[in-house]
């Protein structure tokens, strides 16, 4: 890919500038306190959290789906519904989330480089909304787009190009920094981004047939990217 002038930069937002792992594992701990306070047995609870943790496969598995494994799964004393479940987690869920080691930073940096901000996250509105508010992120981004209010999600081209429309950028003109290797990296591919891959919960994927333009470990790497990287 030809490099040209960096003028914008699109953050994902789960598990990459919203600790995920944390919040999720927040959350599973509260609902066990509020539905499941009648087990005393600590090993018990890390062995259902640590269920939770798998079941829920890392954010990717439909909701509704979950919460209704959760019900069949579960030693509940009074059995919930899905409905009951999923409607605890809209209301709580959000509250518990927690930014990403040097997210401030990391936005920082590039409103130290002039770049335009966008971000753009797979979810529902309400709630992935309910996360940035929490967060206090709205006012840092120039455009915020969830996929429940595009109506298409990652890794549909689509979108991509509807964030950068918004944003006034063409793709060549912006980075991408996500920790999926096909939603954040290789979708935003092709629409012309660049990407950054944020090494957590996933291995990069080789049989996407491409490579992410740079790799990190942390946010804070990202200051070093614009300073010693030419991007003209």
């Amino acid at each position: 890919m030809s490099e040209h002038a960096v003028k914008a930069v699109i953050f994902d937002l789960d598990n990459t500038l919203m600790d995920r792992d944390y919040t999720f594992g927040a959350f599973s701990r509260l609902l066990i306190k509020d539905y499941l306070g009648h087990i005393q047995d600590q090993e018990k609870v890390r062995d259902i959290l640590g269920y939770m943790r798998i079941a829920d496969a890392d954010g990717y598995r439909e909701k509704r789906g979950f919460f209704e494994e959760l019900v069949e799964r579960l030693p509940w004393s009074q059995k919930p519904d899905a409905d009951m479940l999923y409607s605890y987690y809209k209301e709580h869920y959000m509250k518990e989330a927690r930014l990403m080691k040097g997210a401030m930073e990391a936005i920082q940096s590039c409103r130290d480089k002039g770049y335009k901000l966008g971000m753009l996250t797979n979810g529902l509105y309400e709630i992935q909304y309910g996360k940035v508010l929490h967060l206090g992120l709205e006012k840092h981004f120039d455009v915020i787009l969830t996929s429940g209010e595009a109506g298409i999600k990652k890794p549909d081209r689509r979108i991509y190009e509807m964030i950068l429309e918004r944003l006034g950028t063409s793709g060549e003109e912006t980075v991408f920094v996500g920790d999926h290797p096909e939603n954040d990296i290789w979708g935003a591919a092709q629409a012309g981004m660049r990407g950054i891959f944020l090494k957590r919960s996933f291995d990069w994927d080789h049989t996407l047939g491409m490579e992410p333009w740079k790799r990190i470990k942390e946010l804070n790497e990202l200051e070093g990217i614009w300073n010693n990287t030419i991007l003209n």
